[in-house]
């Protein structure tokens, strides 16, 4: 892998996440940095290049991130996007203000293109804005590049500098030359080369894997999700038999879903061992309602019944789990004060003191899709590969308030009849489950007065899991799975479909 990287700034915002991917999906690796120790990484590693991202704050807010001064001086290429367009020109001697209307949506966009970042692209395209503040003054030697009917300074550059900056958002798939200006910051002005290739990762990560473990064991925190279970095929490749992988089944799998799992991989040639810890979990989250710390209880018992399991079979050196980016990322650093979207089970939970010798985690800077991309190069079954998306703590966040089993039953039911009727569907979304709600109403079932619970549908469809609209089943769909759903799980007698959008709602609901 080449030394030099891009790095991504994070300014509070999750739209860095984004940022990232589009970056490697043009082959160069990149890494998502904290706007405090984005200084010190530049001295120290030398970038091709450093993006800042957007973000929540206003720049002329009391405490809203910022970056040394000195950063602009490294003679490194500068990307600003939104947020962080209005940081260089604040920080440089240009002015920014409060918009008096607000931009929000696809707006049509001029542009310089005699500008390196826009060479090659239309004069006119559609851009994605999604700001309150603006640019309404440049510093010294900066130059505008590009305007929308409702923003004069959408683009802005010194040249001379290697500064650039943009209002717009041309991560995201609504700017329609979004991918060209990426292409002309990273090769034209930062001189990258395309030399992020996964099959290079795969063959240095399984040689790092057998060079550090040799002939030590390894415990492989085996959840049944995409994440785990190609990291699990990694880990055979490398260890092979040092590998003793455990499935801790918590109860709070989909239907069927875990004698799936037991099944799969009791088919490899590999040390598998299946832990029944249904009741441990149940007891040790009844009575909890909080979404956070749901899931932080799961997480600690999670690693509690591994190291138990773990003394059982002997001394393990290795603990491995199959973390990966965005689970970092919306966790939150523990020393950081940004908002944390949700806490995953394999960072928010561990224990201070693990007896472990040393963690692995060799997919932590990955994305989703990479995952599923490395499974498939190992051969790994479309169905372990393309599953659907499914949290760590699985269907304990999908109910709402208290979890009981009787509520663990109702849901199960209710979401296989919904994903058997989506999966009849030509066109599939990207994610789709059902959430049992924590409100029960009247109904009327046969001549008698029903008081059940209320079930919610969701169905999303997405490229990256950061924004995501509305999947739209036909009304004859609709009504059908709600049929199934009343009249074959007792305990419910309202169906509901979600029809919100991220943003403002999230894909899950806790």
């Amino acid at each position: 892998m080449e030394k030099r990287i891009v790095f991504v700034v994070n300014f509070k915002g999750q739209y860095s996440r984004i940022i990232a991917r589009r970056v490697r999906e043009l082959n160069v690796y990149c890494e998502i940095v904290d706007f405090k120790d984005i200084y010190k990484k530049a001295l120290e590693k030398k970038p091709f290049g450093i993006i800042f991202s957007g973000g929540p704050n206003s720049v002329f807010e009391e405490g809203s991130p910022t970056v040394e001064k000195e950063l602009f001086s490294l003679n490194i290429p500068i990307l600003g996007i939104c947020y962080g367009a209005q940081l260089i020109a604040n920080m440089l001697g240009g002015n920014v203000e409060s918009a008096n209307k607000r931009e929000y949506g696809t707006f049509k966009t001029k542009f310089d293109v005699k500008s390196f970042l826009f060479d090659g692209l239309k004069e006119c395209s559609k851009t994605l804005m999604s700001h309150t503040d603006k640019v309404t003054s440049l510093p010294k030697n900066f130059k505008v590049t590009a305007s929308s009917s409702s923003t004069e300074i959408a683009a802005f550059e010194d040249g001379s500098k290697n500064i650039y900056a943009v209002q717009f958002h041309p991560e995201v798939l609504d700017t329609e030359q979004g991918e060209d200006i990426f292409k002309n910051f990273l090769f034209k002005i930062c001189g990258c080369e395309q030399n992020w290739k996964l099959d290079d990762f795969l063959q240095n990560t399984i040689e790092k894997i057998k060079q550090k473990v040799q002939d030590k064991k390894v415990l492989l925190a085996l959840s049944g999700g995409v994440d785990s279970c190609v990291l699990a095929a990694v880990l055979q490749k490398a260890v092979g038999k040092n590998l003793t992988a455990v499935f801790v089944d918590h109860g709070f799998m989909r239907k069927n879903e875990s004698e799936e799992i037991n099944s799969c991989f009791k088919e490899w040639d590999m040390n598998f061992i299946s832990v029944d810890a249904r009741k441990i979990f149940l007891e040790k989250i009844k009575g909890v309602v909080d979404p956070e710390e749901k899931r932080k209880i799961i997480g600690k018992t999670f690693i509690e019944v591994f190291e138990k399991k773990a003394k059982e079979i002997g001394k393990v050196n290795f603990f491995a789990q199959g973390t990966i980016y965005p689970d970092i990322i919306e966790s939150g650093e523990k020393d950081d004060k940004k908002a944390t979207i949700k806490s995953h089970h394999n960072v928010g939970g561990l224990p201070e003191k693990i007896e472990f010798d040393e963690i692995l985690e060799p997919f932590r800077y990955l994305f989703k899709d990479e995952v599923r991309k490395i499974g498939k190069k190992l051969g790994l079954k479309d169905s372990l590969v393309y599953r659907q998306p499914f949290p760590g703590p699985g269907l304990a966040i999908r109910i709402i308030g208290e979890i009981t089993e009787e509520k663990l039953e109702i849901l199960k039911d209710a979401d296989l009849i919904f994903r058997q009727e989506i999966e009849k569907e030509s066109k599939k979304p990207s994610q789709y489950f059902a959430v049992l709600l924590n409100t029960k109403s009247v109904g009327v079932m046969g001549d008698a007065r029903s008081y059940c619970y209320s079930l919610a549908l969701r169905a999303v469809e997405t490229t990256d899991f950061m924004t995501a609209t509305i999947y739209k089943p036909s009304f004859e769909v609709l009504e059908n799975i709600a049929k199934r759903i009343v009249n074959e799980v007792q305990g419910i007698n309202r169906v509901l479909y979600d029809i919100t959008t991220k943003p403002p709602a999230t894909i899950e609901y806790e």
